[in-house]
């Protein structure tokens, strides 16, 4: 994903913890609900979590060349995913599946979907990223049907056709506010859309039997070093040796997004793909874009109009009606 804002704050234990929750389940008898309360909590607080990183992202941008930034990010989220899993007893030694596994999920969510959604805001706003974003839901959907077997209810259509509606309702609001050209809009879209699917093979793939089996810290642990080498390389090609910062906001949010919005987010958000599916898991990025505006009013006076009102309450009333369907598949 690709990313939300300020701080809640996390620390290592809270890492430990969301690890050892994320730890393959064992089968539970019924299908699970969105409502069920380890599933709810974790969605309510990433959800958040990502709403904020736009704002503390636009910090990011200056001095430091984008990808030299998501390179340190993945640094220290890298670091922390090996901490929380050596300290909550999962081995680091997953063998040579577990490291193509880990690859497979890394490179296209920590490296391709990270510099697509980076590039895209070069030409695009980040509330329009935000927003062609929550498509996720369309290939999550599609992809856990075609390789999961996960069926989508009629509950569950209903319910993404009415968050759709509203989808579409921000989008139009934010292509009426861009200033860019028509072809600056169209190719950061386009870049979007391939950040998009690089995210959704990664959710499809957690999801899959053989990486439900594996304990979550040490494959994101590996997952987020390979999209940091890939990361590096691609920062040392683009803009030469790495460049520093020394502001304090700087780092502060590095920091916020390495552990927070990295190694706390993305343990929790894969741990939900794995016991509901990436289909519904993927309602966190329809509801991003609506915690960005909501902060976005409180922090940047952003003035909400009559059709960014009626999108983001579609948007919510859809998730409701679609998360209320029980799981299948």
């Amino acid at each position: 994903m690709s990313e939300g804002p300020l701080t809640p704050s996390g620390s290592i234990p809270d890492l430990e913890a969301a690890a050892r929750d994320a730890r393959p389940a064992r089968a539970v008898a019924g299908p699970l609900s969105i409502t069920s309360p380890h599933i709810l909590f974790p969605f309510i607080l990433i959800t958040l979590i990502w709403g904020s990183t736009w704002i503390v992202i636009r910090d990011q941008l200056g001095v430091v060349p984008a990808s030299w930034s998501v390179t340190y990010r993945f640094l220290i989220a890298a670091a922390a995913m090996f901490v929380v899993a050596r300290a909550s007893g999962a081995s680091l030694r997953i063998g040579r599946e577990g490291h193509m596994l880990a690859a497979a999920f890394g490179l296209p969510q920590f490296f391709l979907n990270f510099n697509f959604v980076y590039a895209a805001e070069h030409h695009i706003t980040s509330g329009l990223v935000a927003v062609v974003f929550a498509l996720l839901l369309v290939p999550n959907s599609a992809l856990a049907w075609l390789f999961l077997k996960q069926r989508v209810t009629r509950q569950f259509a209903i319910g993404s056709l009415v968050a759709a509606i509203g989808v579409a309702l921000l989008f139009v609001q934010e292509m009426r506010a861009s200033e860019a050209a028509p072809g600056e809009v169209m190719l950061g879209i386009g870049l979007t859309l391939l950040g998009v699917l690089c995210a959704s093979s990664a959710n499809v793939l957690q999801a899959s039997e053989r990486l439900k089996r594996r304990p979550m810290a040490s494959m994101l642990a590996w997952g987020m070093v390979y999209g940091l080498i890939a990361n590096a390389a691609w920062a040392f090609f683009l803009n030469g040796p790495p460049v520093v910062e020394y502001r304090l906001g700087y780092w502060l949010g590095l920091l916020y997004l390495g552990l927070i919005a990295s190694a706390l987010a993305f343990t929790l958000y894969f741990g939900i793909v794995r016991k509901i599916g990436p289909g519904k898991a993927a309602y966190s990025s329809i509801l991003v874009p609506v915690i960005a505006m909501a902060l976005s009013t409180i922090f940047e006076n952003y003035v909400w109009s009559t059709l960014a009102a009626a999108g983001g309450a579609l948007a919510m009333i859809g998730m409701v009606i679609a998360l209320k369907a029980r799981s299948s598949g």
